[in-house]
């Protein structure tokens, strides 16, 4: 008889055959835009939050061995109020900073929307799906947007747009009638 001999597939990277970029998502259209900062924020974020969660429960047993509860009202209010800047202040401020970094836009060329995708207060993945004719640029640069979606400000680097006629279509400089090259010859 025959003697077949199979090989085992683990630890081998098996791919999938696909027609499509690895850059589109089925749902959300083609991938134009990846914030090389998600990672960081993302770690950033988490580290606030789980020291948070760590002040929360050693406040007790600080409270008790320090014998913080028979001190003056002062002490006690002094202690309390740098506690809770660091348990409450400090996470709340990364989230209102942070919270319009966008980690990844995708476009859909036939409906002509965008798809944002940014972290949310639990760290979850947030999307936000906005047409270009939503697209407000602030009148005044602010530091942590780039341009409104409607009223939700967004935070991209324009320079990490692969495409740079994707980041003109978003900000709709291609609509523009600033620099045409007839009004130059002219």
């Amino acid at each position: 008889g025959f003697i077949f001999q199979v090989t085992s597939f683990q630890g081998v990277a098996v791919r999938s055959l696909s027609t499509s970029s690895p850059h589109d998502h089925p749902e959300h259209g083609r991938l134009v835009y990846k914030g090389n900062l998600a990672k960081a924020v993302l770690g950033v974020k988490f580290f606030s939050y789980s020291t948070s969660i760590f002040n929360l429960f050693m406040m007790p047993y600080i409270m008790l061995k320090s014998g913080i509860g028979v001190e003056s009202l002062l002490v006690q209010a002094a202690f309390y109020g740098l506690i809770g800047i660091f348990t409450f202040v400090t996470p709340i401020t990364l989230h209102i900073l942070t919270k319009g970094y966008v980690i990844r836009l995708y476009y859909k060329d036939e409906v002509d929307t965008y798809t944002a995708i940014t972290y949310n207060a639990i760290l979850a993945e947030k999307t936000t799906v906005f047409h270009q004719k939503d697209v407000k640029i602030p009148d005044i640069t602010k530091m942590f947007t780039t341009f409104y979606a409607k009223t939700k400000s967004m935070l991209v680097n324009p320079t990490l747009f692969p495409n740079p006629q994707d980041y003109n279509h978003l900000m709709g400089y291609d609509k523009s009638s600033f620099f045409k090259l007839e009004d130059l010859e002219e």
